[in-house]
């Protein structure tokens, strides 16, 4: 069964200022890593067709397949490098209450991408959100 991370995106607004920094900061030629404290114990699922859903401002917008999962360094100094798929998929603006870390999500409980709801094409995701978020979609 396919099994999906999901994780706050601190410090962006909305996905198109994400892509902006990574593009800014890092570099469209880098490899787009997720760090994180903890490495998944699950981490055969989350290769095996997962994805990461970010979340911002209290909605998830947006999601990218994960590649890889990775423990670099050993001991208190380990950390955890998630790999993902530079393409970005926009998903259905789905309320989600803020946490702490990462927390899995499985493929019953993950939005559909933006792409394939019905009458989504032409809504900016700003729009979508607020619709979302006042219960009119």
């Amino acid at each position: 069964m396919t099994l999906n991370l999901v994780k706050l995106c601190v410090g962006c607004d909305t996905v198109e200022e994400l892509i902006a920094w990574w593009k800014a900061e890092i570099g469209e030629d880098q490899p787009w890593k997720m760090r994180t404290r903890q490495t998944p114990k699950r981490a055969a699922e989350l290769v095996d067709g997962g994805s990461l859903y970010r979340v911002y401002k209290g909605f998830i917008l947006s999601r990218q397949r994960i590649w890889a999962v990775d423990t670099v360094g050993t001991g208190p100094a380990s950390r955890c490098e998630v790999t993902l798929d530079p393409k970005v998929i926009l998903t259905v603006p789905t309320p989600r209450r803020a946490f702490q870390g990462w927390r899995y999500l499985d493929a019953k409980d993950a939005p559909p991408d933006l792409a394939g709801a019905v009458g989504a094409e032409d809504v900016p995701s700003e729009l979508a959100r607020q619709l979302r978020e006042i219960g009119a979609w």
